[in-house]
């Protein structure tokens, strides 16, 4: 399935989850600088929240 962070594609299996993504986006560290992570609703989201094909998240 593939999803959105930051708006670059990220390939994952069915069934990650949004800390999935982040490791493979590159961005897990970026959260322990007072980061989160976001939807494209602008709602707060869990690491281990689940994933939809072509779901949108981003940190800020």
């Amino acid at each position: 399935m593939e999803v959105y962070v930051n708006d670059k594609p990220v390939h994952l299996l069915p069934g990650m989850t949004v800390k999935h993504a982040l490791t493979h986006a590159g961005l897990i560290e970026k959260l322990g600088s007072g980061k989160k992570v976001y939807d494209e609703w602008a709602n707060e989201l869990g690491l281990d929240g689940a994933l939809s094909e072509g779901a949108k998240i981003f940190v800020r």
